[in-house]
């Protein structure tokens, strides 16, 4: 019940995914009137589909405190349905904040993980994307929180880019070591002796080399990690909007835009959000995926596509491997957070 759009755009949208993946099946939960009436347009879901009436919605501004008490809404209903085994995934386009403080209360954090993170693909100029967290689940963080979304991270990126030893770095205000602040120097002193761990640390990157494609895994605090993703869009947005104007200023700029309308395409596909819809809370006891509000229907199917992936590549298992090694790391150096 979730997105911009609503239900007939996230009908649509699940559509598209049940033809990527045939074998899935779909409990869709919210008002049951609504959703079946969307389902008539597409017999191929409807299908592989159960349907489960939700009396109540949460609301865009509801907060947190207040979205947590709505049992009987489809958000909780969905969460729920992961918790018990009844469902492998969910996946919602709803309040951001009530997603994530439903999750967290119904399924928990994994055993070593302190807090969960929220995690999503960024597109750059490299051959892969890049892992990117946390977007917002935690404003302010600790060293062993940043190490421990180091890990969940490059667990995410081995599946995401079929990769052995994902490069990660810490996001800051400088590459040089003795930049930034105590907690991501901590971090990084913890994370150069885990030579253990399935991941290579590369080390600092800085806000301008989100978008290059030297690294797999980019780790940062929520709030950091927040304010750069909201910068990459509205810049995203900008050049979009800018070009455009441009190409319609003038009858010549008109005719420069026939010419140059194949490679304007691809900057289009490129910086197209629904593309690399589908932001993850990693650390969790089940997957739970966050669709953007204004997805359309090819980016909720992304959303499930990513749900479907993890599944299959079993993100939770791989998280629990990486974060034993880290404790038995721990265990056997005496590597501990340096003290204050």
């Amino acid at each position: 019940m979730g997105g911009d759009e609503g239900v007939r755009v996230m009908m649509a949208g699940v559509a598209l995914a049940r033809h990527r993946h045939e074998g899935l099946r779909f409990t869709l939960f919210g008002d049951e009137t609504r959703i079946k009436a969307a389902l008539d347009s597409h017999p191929n879901l409807r299908a592989a589909s159960d349907v489960v009436h939700a009396d109540t919605v949460v609301d865009g501004a509801d907060k947190p405190s207040v979205a947590i008490r709505k049992k009987s809404s489809s958000m909780s209903m969905a969460i729920a349905a992961v918790k018990s085994g009844q469902a492998g995934a969910a996946v919602s386009a709803g309040n951001t904040g009530a997603l994530m403080a439903m999750a967290k209360l119904a399924l928990r954090t994994m055993p070593g993980i302190d807090r969960p993170a929220l995690a999503a693909l960024l597109p750059t100029l490299g051959n892969n994307d890049v892992v990117m967290l946390d977007l917002g689940a935690n404003t302010e963080c600790d060293a062993r929180n940043l190490v421990q979304f180091a890990v969940m991270g490059a667990a995410y990126a081995r599946i995401a880019f079929d990769l052995e030893r994902p490069r990660v770095r810490l996001l800051n205000i400088g590459t040089e070591e003795l930049k930034g602040t105590d907690e991501i120097r901590d971090a990084a002193a913890i994370l150069r002796a885990a030579h253990a761990l399935p991941l290579s640390f590369d080390g600092f990157t800085e806000g301008d080399k989100i978008g290059h494609g030297d690294t797999d895994v980019i780790v940062c605090d929520g709030f950091s990690g927040n304010v750069a993703l909201k910068t990459i869009e509205g810049t995203a947005r900008f050049v979009t909007d800018v070009l455009r104007r441009a190409f319609t200023s003038s009858i010549r700029s008109k005719i420069g835009f026939l010419i140059s309308k194949p490679a304007m395409h691809l900057l289009k596909h490129h910086l197209d959000p629904n593309n690399h819809n589908g932001a993850v809370f990693l650390g969790l006891n089940g997957v739970v995926v966050k669709s953007h509000g204004s997805a359309d229907a090819k980016g909720i199917a992304n959303a499930v596509h990513v749900a479907a992936r993890l599944l299959e590549e079993d993100i939770t298992r791989r998280i629990a491997a990486d974060m034993a090694a880290v404790q038995a790391l721990t265990a056997s150096s005496k590597l501990e957070q340096p003290a204050k």
